[in-house]
């Protein structure tokens, strides 16, 4: 397992320095001049020198990049230029919302999900079957921002249960900040159980399909008891992928659904610094981002490693 563990570190770090190294080029290949593009086409010569000056962008590239990635390694992610704060604060205050948030919704979709997925395997075929995989593909079709209008109108305008947006602060209490985070969730959460459910009825029909199945059929264990105890931990590998993915994609991909309910997440703090040009910020957050989506992916490469002992040895 150790050696393992050991490989998969060593892709991270790799995954990791090609991803810096295509965000920092990506930044410094913005047309024109970045100071000029954040201070718009308006702005006086002496001002924009002041300000290249304020973010090094008179050393060389490579200087600018060892002295990016040294200063994200020590916390110091530069000071945003739009407000005049250390990134690292800024996005400290948006993660208690954001990741929240991802595991929230992530909880919500392995509660639906799991079940739903076993239960259409076990009746396959049957009108049970049927409905849940109806259901899912309904899931999938309806883009979770309609979820998300759609659950203000009727939970929070027509029933009035939840508010339609903002976020009180976790000052006001856990119970009345997770109550708002609900609705969020569930619309984030619904397209992603579709998906997962129907994963996790192909991987337990493939599984129950194999010859130790038959053969524990054979020695008097019923469908479910074949299920429970031998099938559903050999399917397990590919739901983990994906919930890994999905993980991945709740905490960096909810720029929509946080703008919908006007949530102060990461997603909305991305999509207001490319508006406002604060190129100091996308390219930190952004980074801070592929930093969790590759930790999520090595952490679930090394559930793969507990969930099949083969698999570890082969690797």
């Amino acid at each position: 397992m150790l050696r393992f563990t050991l490989l998969r570190l060593r892709s991270l770090i790799l995954a990791l320095i090609v991803a810096s190294l295509v965000i920092f080029a990506m930044i410094e290949l913005v047309p024109g001049d970045p100071a000029s593009f954040m201070l718009g086409i308006n702005a006086r010569e002496d001002t924009i020198n002041a300000l290249r000056e304020e973010l090094g962008l008179n050393q060389p590239m490579i200087q600018r990049y060892f002295s990016w990635i040294t200063g994200m390694l020590t916390g110091d992610f530069g000071t945003s230029y739009t407000y005049r704060t250390p990134v690292a604060e800024i996005v400290v205050e948006r993660l208690w919302v954001s990741l929240p948030l991802a595991l929230y919704a992530l909880t919500l979709t392995i509660l639906i999900a799991f079940p739903a997925g076993i239960w259409a395997a076990s009746r396959r075929g049957s009108l049970t079957d049927l409905s849940v995989m109806g259901a899912t593909q309904l899931g999938i079709a309806v883009p979770n921002f309609w979820f998300a209008m759609l659950a203000v109108l009727i939970f929070a305008i027509t029933w009035r249960i939840f508010p339609s947006g903002g976020f009180p602060g976790w000052d006001e209490g856990f119970w009345t900040a997770m109550h708002a985070l609900t609705l969020p969730a569930v619309a984030l959460a619904l397209p992603q159980a579709s998906i997962l459910t129907r994963i996790m009825r192909s991987s337990l029909l493939d599984t129950l399909s194999e010859d130790y199945i038959r053969t524990a059929r054979a020695k008097g264990l019923t469908r479910g008891q074949a299920l429970r105890r031998h099938a559903l931990r050999n399917a397990l590998i590919p739901v983990l992928t994906i919930i890994g993915l999905q993980f991945s994609f709740l905490l960096a991909g909810a720029i929509i659904i946080e703008n919908v309910f006007f949530l102060p997440g990461l997603g909305r703090l991305v999509f207001q610094a490319i508006s406002q040009r604060d190129l100091i910020m996308v390219e930190s957050v952004v980074m801070l981002l592929v930093f969790a989506v590759i930790v999520v992916n090595f952490l679930v490469e090394l559930t793969y490693g507990l969930v099949d002992p083969q698999l570890r040895r082969a690797r």
